[in-house]
This record gives structure tokens, sequence and C-alpha cells, in this order.
């Protein structure tokens, strides 16, 4: 099973500072087998992509496919291709922001964009934070669609997401773990007014079980905050319980 870091892991602060290929090499360093590269803290994407280059499997773009209309987005669909192509990474992971009943009839036109732009790249479905594409009953309707319209797209498995959203995760991975592709291990925590990322072993959520629920051979990306006096050290500490846990 591949190990991955998800760059936001480093924080928003951190890597602002040092960029996503400092992160990356420290995360390589750490044993990782990859990284992915997080569109939305990208400070100059036509400098740091090409630098990138190699390095990643993953890119995620912060665009849904569908816009707030319910309308494809077809440039974010094609910003997102061209970033993983200069990547020369292998999947791209989106959510389907603002996908509705009214947009299935744009599903043929999806099918059509990535046959013709990008035949061998992955795209896979996130469950974000959103009522309208990170609740179970919206993404299920969704690939429903999609299987309809002869799309076959896997899902990236988020499990922290659904707890913002009032979900249980457990439930949603027992649901979609024939789809799953990809899943981002995030621990959970409540605070007195919201939910926090947080490591594993610190979760309040039940993530073995969660875990057990999902193929075991997809590869798993650490998403949650990776901080310490010596980074290297507990990026590689985590890689490891990640590895010791699947």
């Amino acid at each position: 099973m591949n190990v991955l870091v998800s760059l936001s892991s480093f924080g928003a602060a951190e890597v602002g500072r040092h960029g996503q290929l400092w992160c990356t090499r420290l995360a390589l360093e750490a044993g990782a087998d990859s990284v992915e590269v997080r569109g939305e803290l990208l400070r100059n994407a036509s400098a740091e992509l090409p630098e990138l280059a190699g390095l990643a499997s993953v890119y995620s773009s912060p665009e849904g496919l569908w816009s707030d209309n319910g309308a494809l987005d077809e440039g974010a669909l094609a910003r997102g291709l061209a970033a993983v192509g200069v990547l020369r990474a292998h999947r791209l992971k989106m959510s389907i922001g603002g996908y509705a009943a009214g947009s299935q009839g744009s599903l043929a036109r999806l099918r059509e964009l990535l046959h013709e732009q990008a035949p061998e790249v992955e795209l896979l479905i996130e469950n974000d934070q959103t009522a309208r594409a990170g609740t179970l009953p919206a993404l299920q309707g969704f690939f429903s669609a999609a299987d309809s319209a002869g799309l076959d797209l896997g899902m990236t498995f988020d499990m922290g997401n659904w707890h913002w959203l009032g979900e249980c995760p457990l439930a949603a991975a027992q649901a979609l773990a024939p789809r799953v592709r990809y899943v981002h291990c995030k621990g959970v925590q409540r605070l007195p007014a919201k939910w926090v990322a947080v490591p594993l072993a610190e979760s309040m959520a039940p993530w073995r079980a969660v875990l057990r629920a999902l193929p075991a051979d997809v590869p798993h990306a650490i998403e949650y905050p990776l901080v310490g006096d010596d980074l290297l050290a507990v990026t590689r500490e985590q890689i490891a319980q990640i590895r010791s846990v699947r």
C-alpha cells in the first residue's frame, strides 16, 4: 500500500514559507511514497508545478466540477487536467461542487472531455465539507447518475469530512467502499464551536472501524496537521503509523 502526504498537512503558513517543493522533499525523505499537491496552496503555479514534475501522484483542485448554478465547469476541469499534465501525476481529485439533479445532462459531456483531453488521468471524486457535495445521499445520487452515463469514476474517501456535515463516516464507508480508490486519513476532535482535524491516534471517531470498512490496497494519504520541532521525525512517525494500521 502506498502512503502519501497531502501537502496541506504541513499547514498553510509552513507551505507558504517554504513552498510545496520543500514540503515534498521532506515527505519523501520521511518515507512517503508520493505526495498530493494542493492547488489552493500554490503561490505561483506556472513556476511551482514544473518544479514538482515527477514527484507527485495526485493533484488536488480547489475548484468544484460543477458551478453553483449546476453547470459543468469545463474551465475548472481543464485547469485541473493541465496541472496534472505538468506534474506528470496520475490522479486528479475534485469535488462535485454544485452538481444537482438538473446537472445529469452534462455527465455525457464530462465523459467526452475526459476521453478527449486526458484518457490516462483518473478523476477521483472527494466528499467535501458542503451539503451539496459531501453527504452520503448526494454522493450516492451522483455516482448512480454517473454510472448510467457510462462514467467510471472512483472516489477519494475523506474519513474526517463527514463529521462537518453530521454524517456517519462508518455508514458512508460501508456504502461507498466499492467506489474508493484513494483514502484521506484524518482524525477529528470536537471543539466547542467546530470540528478540527487531528492525527488518527488522537481522534474521537471510530477510525479503525472506518479503515477496516475501506479497501486496504488503495493509496492512503495523511491529511491532518503535521507539526513539531522536528518535522521530519513527526512526518516519519505518522507515515509509519498509517502503514502499521493497514
